[in-house]
């Protein structure tokens, strides 16, 4: 219950649940098949699955420290987590719009989490390019949750302002 007597939104964890679950069973999967920085064209031109190993942020963001960042960054999603379930716990189990991207994020800070606790570093392995000429660094069902997420949560931010303008 929230704190209104209402259902509240922590059921949407399954979702985050669910995003774990498929980040980690992919990059298991990627690991058994995969020799790192080998490449195998998905579309050719444009997708290939590509292993490599993120010790950084988004972007390899502090990649090349001492270690340090690995706890930071971990922290990081930890904190992050909690404050987003302490949101959902707020929220009503009904308003999607906020719930699901909630979830997104979560399941994907926590599917790198466990790269990060286990192993030092995240495992990425979707690579997006245009031929030779333009490269998006490799990521992993984890990221592209948190990014769906967030950018659901802008969307729909701005949707309910507009919304509630108009009334």
């Amino acid at each position: 219950m929230s704190i209104t007597g209402k259902p509240n939104a922590l059921s949407w964890l399954l979702l985050s649940l669910l995003v774990v679950a498929l980040d980690q069973l992919t990059k298991y999967i990627v690991l058994a098949e995969l020799e790192p920085l080998s490449s195998v064209a998905v579309i050719p031109g444009f997708l290939n699955w590509t292993l490599a190993f993120n010790p950084g942020a988004a972007f390899s963001f502090l990649a090349g420290e001492g270690g340090w960042q690995r706890w930071l960054f971990a922290a990081l999603a930890i904190g992050v987590s909690l404050v987003l379930a302490f949101w959902l716990r707020r929220t009503p189990r009904a308003d999607w719009r906020n719930a699901a991207p909630l979830a997104l994020i979560i399941g994907g800070a926590l599917g790198n989490l466990i790269d990060r606790l286990r192993l030092g570093h995240v495992i990425d392995f979707i690579h997006v390019h245009y031929h030779e000429q333009w490269n998006y660094p490799a990521f992993n069902i984890a990221d592209s949750a948190i990014c769906v997420g967030a950018v659901l949560l802008i969307l729909f931010g701005f949707g309910g302002r507009a919304r509630a303008d108009v009334q």
